[in-house]
């Protein structure tokens, strides 16, 4: 990635700068690069001067002049353009940067069209695999998601953590890590009792709807306990599973609480003998203030009781046990003060802190006509994820609920979801890819290339690509090589809305170069290098396309 080239040479230029004594000796931080959105102030830029400025006691633009004298004078040349080289400095070397500069103490790179060119011929070489990475190591990372109580449908909320849960473990997967998709099922305990209840239809009925009343037929007994059991196992097999299959997604793993069975007692044992339990008002308590959280949790109450975060603290410890080195856990928006008691219980356990991430799904509103639809599993009124993928599709439901960012409340516009212009995103997206589609058929059909399909040769590739100078040519391939950079991010923040941003960004390019650039002409050699393009670009936006679950159709 370039991104990462152009860190090396800051941290070069910056060691540089110390061996002559222009900077003080100190451990150079991490030097932050960013993409910028104009070309005006380059297409990657720094601000590893501010850093550094309190350091060496200068001002910032001081210290960004003194970096780029450092790497202009790496390779001397008469010009003022900057000729800093990928390929070792010798034959098929190939010039980085065409330009360089300091504003306001920012450094600016602008990077070479000899790169961008050579790009098109990387991604064409490695297809599906373009934007893999092996930053993950193969570390063993658990995803656990959507997890809702088998108590009833899967609704609106469910639905975004289920699609943000499964894009994230896509971006794991794609940038080198060992991902396993985790569903943890609370079959047992004070909900189930609600749902038995619910379901005998006596006094103490929580739960209400269509699906009680169909549960009502096919469940008899008085013991709530065993009903709310059996219901919440047809809920499962019946409502639930088929759901999450209809969302797309595969779970690795239904994890049973009743499974945990005696881990439970034996996770109680381990903090009594840490010294981390006490007694109080009848209760075992567990000294979680220890460890951060604002207040000491029941492990198990005055009845003798279990309580849910008794059988959470064993449910952690089993998944260390199964050899995860990060657990993530996508909660609800009422589970925010779940956090700090779970890394409690993380370190109480032996393990670091920064073994788990937690992230909180903020609420999600249907907005009809400028209204908002509202639900409660409780009342019997509600949206389920089922209704909304039959009316808007599996796509469109997807990309929506990936749009924003998870600690921001979501308004899902149906009526645009329903819309099948260009008005709606996803389907902008998908006919710039139909459009591709369009035109590698068309330059097949019309002969235009020989053996277009199996033109795979990367000289070939290249040497077609250096025909490509037009700025909306040149403006796609620069969206095409940020692919890496937004899988690599994605890994490490976990910020899955970056993905669907790109795809709109990248297809906006795309559509512009289509604009601006006729792609079959007379002239043989312009078409055949813009068709390389073009496959590129198919490419990129398919891997897109599929790291969100959204299909890539051929024709709309």
């Amino acid at each position: 990635m370039i991104r990462k080239e152009i860190g090396k040479l800051i941290r070069g230029a910056i060691e540089d700068l110390q061996k002559k004594r222009d900077f003080p000796g100190f451990e150079i931080p991490e030097v932050l690069v960013e993409a910028q959105k104009e070309g005006k102030y380059g297409d990657y830029s720094t601000n590893v001067a501010f850093q550094l400025a309190k350091i060496v006691k200068k001002s910032p633009e001081e210290v960004a002049k003194l970096i780029i004298s450092n790497l202009k004078s790496q390779i001397p040349s008469p010009s003022s353009i900057l000729p800093l080289r990928v390929g070792g400095g010798g034959v098929g070397e190939i010039f980085l940067f065409e330009k360089l500069e300091a504003v306001g103490g920012f450094v600016n790179f602008f990077v070479s069209k000899k790169y961008l060119q050579k790009q098109v011929g990387e991604i064409l070489k490695e297809k599906n695999k373009y934007g893999n990475l092996k930053v993950g190591k193969g570390e063993k990372i658990n995803v656990e998601f959507v997890s809702a109580n088998p108590t009833g449908p899967l609704t609106l909320g469910n639905g975004r953590g289920g699609f943000c849960g499964d894009v994230l473990a896509n971006v794991l997967e794609k940038a080198g890590y060992k991902t396993t998709r985790e569903y943890y099922i609370n079959d047992t305990g004070e909900q189930i009792r609600k749902l038995g209840h619910s379901i005998i239809g006596d006094s103490e009925a929580v739960y209400k709807g269509d699906y009680i009343e169909g549960l009502r037929k096919e469940v008899k007994g008085n013991d709530s306990a065993k009903v709310g059991e059996k219901g919440a196992r047809l809920l499962l097999k019946k409502m639930i599973k088929p759901t999450i299959k209809k969302m797309g997604i595969k779970f690795d793993v239904w994890f049973s609480e009743k499974k945990l069975g005696k881990e439970v007692g034996k996770t109680i044992d381990f903090l009594k003998e840490k010294g981390l339990t006490y007694e109080k008002d009848g209760a075992l308590w567990f000294a979680s203030t220890k460890f951060g959280d604002d207040k000491d949790r029941v492990l198990v109450k005055e009845d003798k009781e279990k309580t849910y975060f008794a059988s959470d603290i064993a449910y952690l410890k089993n998944k260390f046990s199964r050899g995860f080195e990060k657990l993530i856990f996508f909660l609800g928006a009422d589970h925010y003060g779940y956090v700090a008691r779970m890394k409690a219980g993380v370190e109480a356990l032996g393990y670091r802190k920064e073994q788990t991430d937690f992230i909180v799904m903020q609420l999600v509103r249907l907005i009809e006509n400028g209204k908002e639809v509202k639900m409660s599993k409780r009342s019997g009124i509600y949206v389920t994820i089922d209704e909304l993928i039959e009316e808007v599709g599996l796509d469109t439901a997807r990309f929506f609920f990936l749009s924003r960012s998870s600690d921001t409340h979501l308004d899902f516009d149906f009526n645009l979801a329903k819309d099948k212009s260009n008005k709606n995103p996803v389907c902008y997206i998908q006919y710039a890819y139909a459009r591709i589609c369009s035109i590698l058929r068309k330059a097949q059909n019309k002969s235009q290339i020989q053996n277009h399909k199996s033109q795979i040769n990367p000289k070939s590739k290249i040497q077609n690509s250096k025909l490509l100078n037009h700025n909306s040519e040149l403006g796609l391939i620069k969206q095409l090589i940020k692919f890496p950079e937004i899988v690599e991010d994605t890994a490490r923040d976990y910020q899955v809305q970056r993905i669907p941003q790109y795809a709109f960004s990248l297809a906006d390019a795309f559509h512009k170069f289509y604009e601006n650039c006729q792609v079959i002409t007379e002239d043989k050699k312009i078409t055949e290098s813009r068709l390389v393009l073009v496959e590129a670009t198919k490419i990129v936006l398919k891997n897109t396309l599929d790291l969100m679950g959204i299909s890539s159709p051929e024709k709309m």
